[in-house]
């Protein structure tokens, strides 16, 4: 059997809203529990799971998608007003990057986990 990622956990100070944030911008499933995890489920049998933790220390999380995936979450994105960037050190705010012929952007999630929507993978 080839060696696929099942899961990761991700600190959170709320789990249930860190991992309904992602859900809802990302258009998935509702989170769903599992012992002490919000989990949210990919598409790729990949999930995410959220736990309670005081003192998150914000990490990278970049999700593959398709151009209309990306519109449909960029939307949402600035619908809800986030603050977003071309690149991870935020010095490109307000825009998007293209990247390998594709877009990307990136944006934080309310524990400062840094997340990162592209169309195409990088070096590609």
């Amino acid at each position: 059997m080839p060696v696929h990622l099942n899961h990761t956990i991700v600190a959170a100070r709320d789990k249930r809203r860190s991992a309904t944030f992602l859900a809802d911008l990302l258009g998935l499933g509702e989170p769903t529990t599992y012992g002490p995890f919000a989990v949210v489920e990919l598409e790729n049998d990949v999930s995410l799971d959220f736990m309670d933790d005081e003192h998150v220390v914000p990490r990278h999380y970049a999700f593959l998608v398709s151009e209309d995936e990306f519109d449909a979450i960029f939307g949402r994105i600035r619908a809800g007003g986030l603050d977003f960037w071309a690149d991870p050190f935020q010095q490109q705010p307000g825009e998007i990057n293209t990247h390998d012929g594709g877009r990307g952007v990136y944006w934080h999630d309310p524990d400062g986990h840094v997340l990162e929507i592209i169309t195409r993978p990088y070096g590609g």
